[in-house]
C-alpha cells in the first residue's frame, strides 16, 4: 500500500509518500508544493493541482490521506486550506483513488502515542518510523509524512476499506463516494483550474538503509 499523505494550504501544500512493506514503513518522497503571493488565487490553486496529479501517477498512490480543517480564529485561513484541500480531491477523484481525513489529534497519536504531541516530537517520531537519517523539513513535509503514516501504520483497516471503495461510473457526473476508516472524517473541498504551471517541491533527507 502507497499512501500520499497532504498538509494542504494554498501558500503551502506539504506532501509525504508512504509505502508499508509488511511490517515496515518507507519513505518513497516527501517535499512541499509553493505558490507565489502575487499569482491569482485559480493559478495557485492550478499549481498545487498539477503537482498533486503527478505525485499520484508517479507513485501509483493506492490512498490518498489528508489533514481535517481546523476552524480556529482565522477563518480565511481555514477557508484556503479548504480551497486547497479542494484540489487535491479533484486529483485523486479523477484518478477514482479513494480519500480519507484525519484530525491533528488522530494523527499525533498514531504518531506519537499522544494527541497532544508538538511539532518536534512528530518530526523526531516521522524520523524514527522511517528510519530518516535526520527529521524531515520543513515542517509541511514533516506533517504530510505524519498524516501518510497514521493511514499506513495506524489504520490498516481503514487502508483495506479504502482500497475496496469504488467510485461509480462516470465519475464526472457522479458522486464520488470518499472512504472513513476508524476515526476518520471525509474531505470536503472545491476543484480548482487544472491549468498552470507547476511550482517548487522539496526533498526528504537519505534514508539510513537500502531499498
Amino acid at each position: 500500500m502507497i499512501v500520499l499523505g497532504i498538509d494542504p494550504g494554498t501558500a503551502n501544500t506539504g506532501y509525504g509518500v508512504v509505502e508499508r512493506r509488511g511490517s515496515r514503513l518507507l519513505a518513497l518522497d516527501g517535499g512541499v508544493i509553493t505558490t507565489r503571493p502575487e499569482a491569482p488565487p485559480q493559478i495557485r490553486l492550478a499549481n498545487i493541482h498539477r503537482r498533486v496529479c503527478e505525485l499520484l501517477d508517479e507513485h501509483k498512490v493506492s490512498v490518498l490521506a489528508m489533514e481535517d480543517v481546523y476552524f480556529g480564529r482565522n477563518v480565511s485561513s481555514a477557508f484556503a486550506v479548504g480551497q486547497a484541500r479542494g484540489v487535491v480531491m479533484l486529483a485523486a477523484g479523477q484518478r477514482r483513488l479513494p480519500c480519507v481525513s484525519y484530525t491533528p489529534q488522530q494523527i499525533k497519536y498514531a504518531v506519537c502515542g499522544s494527541g497532544r504531541a508538538d511539532k518536534d516530537q512528530v518530526m523526531r517520531m516521522v524520523q524514527m518510523l522511517l528510519s530518516l537519517e535526520s527529521p524531515p523539513r520543513p515542517d509541511h513535509a514533516s506533517d504530510a509524512l505524519a498524516i501518510a503514516i497514521c493511514h499506513a501504520n495506524g489504520a490498516p483497516h481503514a487502508a483495506a476499506v479504502a482500497e475496496s471503495v469504488v467510485v461509480p461510473e462516470p465519475y464526472d457526473d457522479a458522486e464520488v463516494r470518499v472512504s472513513r476508516g476508524p476515526g476518520a472524517s471525509a474531505p470536503s473541498g472545491d476543484a480548482g483550474d487544472p491549468r498552470g504551471p507547476i511550482a517548487g517541491s522539496g526533498d526528504l533527507p537519505a534514508t539510513s538503509h537500502d531499498e
